[in-house]
């Protein structure tokens, strides 16, 4: 029944994560990047504060003084601004294709910096996933869109971030690492902004109710994962993870008219085979140890 109850919570997470793309993506054309990545640090930072208030913890806490802490907040923010980027200018359903690849970064991830055992099936599957991006991305072919790199380096990123996540110490909590990295992408926007020169803009009422919705998805997003992440076991709640993908082609198709060729769609049929296959075995090895 936990199992049943973390599969249901991952999809609704990655539903909210869809419905927080689209927001995003709507933003896009009449904000800047940074100013999105500003308004994510600021609305999702203020309501992680006011959860870890709520629990009695503290906001600040000596154990954010750990090179994991560090790793892990560097892959946020390089993961967070180059998806969105992707967002902003590419189409959702090849820049949540692309996304899809993000677990098998971390097994790679896993494999050469952390020396855990992979096998030549995970490798194959690994190499397969990848030759999956490159369709979607098409380097050197009719069609490429070399912005699409910035969900690449959003895979990077991500991959990072959740790899970084494992060494994290247990003093410090959940809200309390998703709190610092939304604070992280504050200083971050600004830096952007800076080196970009994109003047900001003043929301009218349209773009405040896109901001607040792409916060407060982006919040429940985040809960319902880790939630997923506690109640059921991990290796059979991870595949309900692509489901993502099948949200971002609806969204995509029925409200930016995206029509994805046949390259793309098997491109990204073959990340998500690719990713689920690695999460099953991977499962079937640690009930086998």
């Amino acid at each position: 029944m936990d199992n049943l109850r973390g599969a249901v919570l991952m999809t609704v997470a990655m539903f909210l994560f869809a419905l927080e793309d689209m927001f995003i993506k709507l933003m896009a054309g009449a904000m800047p990047t940074w100013q999105i990545v500003l308004s994510l640090g600021l609305g999702g930072s203020a309501i992680y504060a006011m959860l870890i208030l709520l629990r009695g913890q503290s906001l600040f806490t000596r154990g954010y003084l750990s090179f994991p802490v560090f790793m892990r907040c560097l892959g946020e923010l390089i993961g967070t601004t180059g998806f969105v980027t992707a967002l902003a200018y590419t189409p959702i359903s090849s820049a949540s294709a692309i996304l899809q690849a993000t677990p098998l970064a971390v097994t790679l991830a896993a494999a050469i910096f952390m020396r855990e055992p992979v096998g030549w099936r995970r490798w194959s599957a690994i190499f397969i996933g990848f030759l999956g991006v490159l369709l979607v991305v098409r380097p050197g072919m009719e069609g490429f869109n070399a912005l699409s790199l910035f969900a690449v380096i959003g895979v990077i990123g991500l991959a990072l971030r959740d790899i970084s996540t494992r060494g994290v110490h247990g003093q410090v909590s959940t809200y309390q690492l998703s709190f610092l990295a939304f604070l992280t992408l504050i200083p971050t926007s600004l830096i952007l902004g800076f080196v970009t020169q994109d003047m900001p803009v003043v929301p009218d009422k349209m773009l405040w109710a896109l901001i607040v919705g792409s916060i407060v998805f982006a919040a429940l997003s985040y809960y319902a994962i880790v939630a997923a992440m506690r109640i059921g076991e991990v290796s059979f709640v991870t595949p309900f993870r692509y489901s993502r993908m099948l949200f971002a082609l609806f969204v995509g198709f029925f409200v930016f008219g995206e029509r994805p060729d046949a390259l793309m769609l098997l491109g990204a049929a073959i990340i998500v085979a690719s990713g689920i296959y690695t999460v099953l075995r991977e499962r079937k090895l640690r009930i086998r140890a």
